[in-house]
């Protein structure tokens, strides 16, 4: 144990990764002007801060694979970067734009959505090593603050206030810190096969697909955001009789295995 202590202090002296860590410092950045802008009621600008911190989170990991820069430095900075732009910031952008009314139940719902984050990545950290790449294991924060700065995009597009559906707003709060810390799996998107050759519609699609977003943005952003929201509960409930029959037959084995012993 302290021959890791010693290991850890000596790598710290001889310094750390700079670009990887710049990335994963303009997350952090985003995400305290996303909380700045929400108190002050620049609710826009806040949603908008989560999306930059979101392109900063992704680059920093991508990055520091690219130039082999990863450190046990930058992945305990980066979980600490993304609870302030993913959870404390988002928790209040929902807070002071629609929660703030519901008193007692609004505030506890924009903790809940921080301690649920707080969780999932405690978690996350620990199942790295051990869980599926292609799945997550419960939604990312990433997500579930992107689908907030979604929401407040699309009322501000529509011109609806925060006023509207404000119901809605504080059950979807409470659904995205249980989808967070529940075994409902997640698609990645760090499958390999993703950035080998696909076939040409694949290009013509993604052209199309970024054609539309261009042309609607917080529509788009928002439609695309609540369908991977609900991608983890619909396929969980799809897969459900799947997983139920493979339990049984695997109780049954183990049954008679106990029986063949005896």
């Amino acid at each position: 144990m302290s021959e890791q202590k010693e290991s850890r202090s000596e790598s710290m002296r001889k310094g750390i990764y700079i670009l990887p860590n710049l990335f994963t410092t303009g997350s952090l950045f985003a995400g305290f002007y996303g909380m700045v802008a929400g108190v002050s009621g620049d609710f826009h600008t806040a949603a908008i801060s989560i999306f930059a911190a979101l392109i900063c989170d992704g680059l920093d990991g991508k990055v520091a694979r690219a130039t082999g820069t990863t450190s046990k430095f930058g992945v305990e900075y980066d979980s600490l970067a993304d609870l302030v732009a993913f959870g404390v910031a988002p928790g209040l952008l929902m807070y002071f734009w629609a929660l703030k009314p519901f008193g007692r139940l609004g505030w506890l719902a924009a903790f809940l959505f921080v301690v649920c984050g707080a969780l999932r990545l405690a978690r996350f950290n620990v199942q790295v090593e051990t869980v599926e790449s292609k799945r997550f294991t419960g939604l990312p924060i990433p997500a579930a603050a992107s689908m907030v700065a979604a929401t407040v995009l699309f009322f501000h597009h529509m011109g609806w206030p925060s006023s509207y559906k404000k119901l809605a707003i504080l059950i979807l709060i409470y659904f995205l810190a249980f989808l967070m810390v529940s075994s409902v799996k997640y698609y990645s998107f760090k499958d390999p096969e993703l950035i080998k050759k696909q076939p040409f519609g694949f290009l013509v699609l993604a052209v199309l697909l970024l054609i539309i977003i261009a042309a609607e943005p917080a529509i788009m952003m928002f439609g695309l955001f609540v369908c991977y929201i609900l991608s983890g509960p619909i396929t969980f409930l799809v897969t459900l009789p799947r997983r139920r029959r493979l339990e049984k037959a695997i109780h049954k084995v183990n049954a008679d295995g106990g029986k063949k012993k005896e």
